[in-house]
């Protein structure tokens, strides 16, 4: 009995039949039902009759994707471009844990591969574990052995690269590495709103998806995830502009402000582009003014040393006591989020500027989805301004918290680059589209 085999299992008074699949656990089967769900059923008093051998099979491999000796089924190609696949962990690099029934970060990035065969073919691939977490986990730590491990990999060879990560936090560390990185190859974040035992997983199809666009011409930090409620087209959105809007949609992210830069259809591996972009080949920059970086092509990615950890993202409500600004108090810096066009109570105007005479700084940005910052219309915008606060336009506030950490690391005039857009963070306008 070999994983891939077709098997019916016979416990108590159920019965269940399917594929055999590989277990994370030695205590438990796991069989795939004809339905698509997967189902663990413990090893204890179970009847297992074996149906047909090798009847899931992957190119002359069993079901993980190996042969018997254990090493990858996908044999380097000359004719193919080299694709990095680097895991964080998240659903997309996520198995369900028999014994507790819950889904965990347990695969590395080869095991991704055996996990999605449609990936053979398509590109020679090289795996690397870079974090093995839920998003929820991630800190600017693993962002920099993330930007390191991109650029060992770009270095060593890769044509592109696909960073595997969870979904909830994927805009913060798709923005840390727009800002730390300046890449001559697509850096593109892909992940899974729902797991792979799940018949309505979006894994395989945002997978394949990114693998195609880390092997196009766009040489910027991408986010591909679905772009429609159905199996059609992934979307390529802007690593410093995207945001998850819902907790379980497989078409969670959007570009904020615009529609998203491009698009993958899932059928042909066919790539589409609104915008113009960064080329891998030119190096030229959108003529829309969304990436204002030096346009020079390069061979290599440059990294920046560091990022200041120490900057935090508070967001104003009404009623707000002033005692939340205690414990921001010595940050480095801090990003507001405001009403509207950029606004908090005026009572609390004099506590920001005290932080502000302490060397912290504060940059505003807005709670609003559209348009862009502007302290100058009203009082209270007024003397947030003549208090020291620095308007962030239209940037997103988490990408303003990233941004905010790398420009005062790296940047002589903290307030130039907050105000100009460096990875296409910030557009030059706000302006209605359908």
């Amino acid at each position: 009995m070999n994983p891939g085999d077709r098997v019916r299992v016979d416990r108590a008074d159920r019965t269940y039949e399917g594929v055999l699949l590989p277990s994370s656990t030695d205590d438990h089967l796991v069989v795939k039902l004809d339905g698509g769900y997967n189902v663990g059923v413990d090893r204890d008093g179970t009847d297992v009759d074996v149906l047909a051998e090798d009847v899931y099979e992957i190119d002359g491999t069993d079901a993980a994707g190996t042969d018997a000796d254990g090493t990858s089924e996908i044999a380097f190609d000359d004719e193919l471009p080299t694709i990095s696949l680097l895991s964080t962990g998240g659903t997309i690099a996520s198995t369900v844990d028999y014994r507790t029934g819950a889904v965990t970060a347990q695969f590395d990035a080869e095991d991704v591969l055996r996990a999605v065969p449609d990936l053979a073919g398509r590109a020679n691939y090289r795996g690397r574990v870079v974090a093995n977490i839920l998003s929820e986990n991630m800190d600017p730590t693993i962002w920099s052995d993330l930007a390191e491990a991109v650029s060992e990999e770009i270095d060593a060879g890769a044509d592109g690269v696909v960073v595997m990560h969870g979904t909830d936090t994927m805009q913060y560390s798709a923005s840390a590495l727009a800002f730390t990185l300046e890449t001559p190859v697509p850096i593109v974040f892909t992940g899974s709103q729902r797991s792979a035992d799940r018949p309505s997983s979006d894994n395989v199809m945002n997978a394949v998806c990114a693998v195609e666009a880390a092997k196009g011409d766009c040489a910027e930090v991408l986010v591909c995830m679905h772009g429609s409620e159905s199996d059609d087209v992934c979307a390529l959105h802007r690593g410093t502009r995207v945001r998850k809007n819902h907790t379980s949609r497989r078409d969670a992210f959007e570009t904020v402000g615009a529609k998203p830069l491009g698009a993958v259809d899932y059928d042909t591996g066919e790539i589409s582009f609104r915008r113009e972009y960064r080329s891998r080949v030119d190096g030229d920059t959108s003529s829309d003014g969304s990436d204002d970086r030096a346009s020079e092509p390069r061979d290599s990615p440059i990294a920046i040393e560091s990022l200041e950890s120490d900057v935090e993202l508070l967001k104003f409500t009404p009623g707000m006591d002033p005692a939340f600004f205690d414990v921001v108090e010595g940050s480095a810096g801090l990003v507001l989020e405001g009403t509207g066009l950029g606004h908090v109570h005026t009572d609390l105007i004099p506590r920001i500027e005290e932080l502000i005479a302490d060397g912290t700084t504060v940059v505003m940005t807005s709670q609003c989805l559209e348009g862009r910052v502007c302290d100058r219309v009203y009082d209270t915008g007024r003397d947030l301004l003549d208090a020291g606060v620095i308007e962030a336009g239209d940037t997103l506030p988490g990408t303003a918290k990233v941004k905010l950490m790398w420009a005062l690391e790296n940047a002589d005039d903290v307030e130039a680059a907050m105000e100009t857009s460096l990875a296409g963070e910030l557009q030059r306008r706000s302006v209605p589209w359908e």
